[in-house]
């Protein structure tokens, strides 16, 4: 099977947010002393929370031992357990949303200190026009270190059991009038030099959206010409239809992306920027599924997926071998290799970041 981006033959390409996926990920003027201010904060009010839950713990713990001593339990020791265990219930809801809110600062202090480390990098990179020294370019094994990190770092959702996992959750793919941001990583379907397709990780660098009015710069036309005969009759309709229907609307409306490839030497003369349109634009993950309670957010077993090969900056081809079975697990896959009897090569991990839907979802 084809690799054309294998790890020695390609180098970094320099991205603003390869450790977050995201250059615009929550800072909102936020600096990080100020950040962790508040998670300082948010930490104590964690310990001052548990504190108040082993103390709850503690009193039903004492409650069930007097209980032993009675032949019958009394209503009294059923009101009080009853009220009691109510209040833990509540306690640990309310300790899970202040963790959850540590996480997001925890979160937003990650992506800050990234993305400052990799203008950093990318500002000494950039050469110095005075002395004429040349830029100095990323090495592909530092390029996929901060893949990984991107990986490891994407957070996990912690929706209840009952709750349905939001878009870009796992394999929740995202919604129909979903625009991907600026800095987010997608994954990219291209047209090669020699004509061939191939779907790799990207940046967004813009989103275009436009207008195509030509249909009705055309009926405009027509009207003009033939308003004094009796064709207009048969005009009239189909213009009304045009500027009312909505579906005829979007029809029209054409909405590109202008995407920049992550691998630096993919083009001639550093990284190469592609004008691509939505259909062409596949958004990766925004959260990882937890496989203990939210399964079905998940690819199972068989199914068809384009999958990140290991220590490459493209998407292939691939069935799934196993699914994450532990919060903390990635995929194993197998990707398409004709030079294996069954077409398929021995599996190999894959983060849930860099897995994908794929057109073809008829499961092997």
């Amino acid at each position: 099977m084809r690799r054309s981006r294998n790890p020695t033959s390609s180098s970094a390409g320099q991205t603003s947010s390869l450790a977050t996926g995201s250059s615009n990920t929550s800072n909102n003027g936020n600096t990080v002393p100020s950040l962790l201010k508040e998670l300082h904060a948010l930490v104590l009010q964690i310990q001052e929370q548990r504190t108040q839950s082993e103390q709850n713990l503690s009193t039903i713990a004492k409650t069930h031992e007097k209980m032993k001593t009675e032949v019958k339990v009394s209503s009294y020791f059923k009101s009080k357990l009853r009220g009691l265990y109510k209040t833990a219930g509540t306690d640990a809801e309310t300790e899970v949303e202040i963790i959850k809110k540590a996480l997001d600062k925890i979160a937003s202090i990650k992506a800050l200190r990234n993305d400052r480390r990799i203008v950093r990098g990318g500002s000494s990179r950039l050469g110095n026009q005075e002395t004429g020294e040349p830029r100095k370019v990323m090495r592909r094994g530092v390029l996929m270190t901060m893949l990984q990190q991107a990986a490891l770092q994407l957070p996990m959702w912690m929706g209840k059991a009952s709750e349905t996992p939001p878009p870009l959750c796992g394999c929740i793919q995202a919604e129909p009038n979903y625009i991907a941001q600026q800095g987010d990583h997608v994954a990219a379907r291209v047209r090669t030099p020699d004509g061939e397709e191939q779907l790799i990780l990207a940046e967004i660098v813009s989103f275009n959206p436009s207008s195509n009015k030509y249909p009705l710069a055309i009926y405009k036309i027509m009207l003009e010409k033939y308003f004094a005969s009796f064709s207009i009759v048969y005009l009239l309709v189909p213009y009304y239809l045009l500027v009312n229907c909505d579906e005829q609307k979007k029809r029209y409306m054409r909405t590109t992306y202008d995407v920049d490839d992550i691998d630096e030497e993919a083009g001639r003369s550093g990284k190469e920027r592609h004008h691509l349109s939505r259909r062409r634009v596949i958004p990766l993950p925004k959260m990882k599924a937890n496989p203990v309670t939210h399964p079905q957010a998940l690819f199972q077993a068989d199914q068809i997926v384009m999958a990140l090969y290991p220590q490459t900056t493209c998407f292939y081809k691939a069935v799934i071998h196993e699914p994450p079975s532990r919060p903390q697990d990635d995929y194993s896959v197998s990707f398409e290799d004709t030079s294996y009897a069954d077409g398929f090569a021995p599996p190999l991990n894959v983060p849930q970041r860099y897995v994908v839907a794929s057109k073809e979802t008829k499961k092997r």
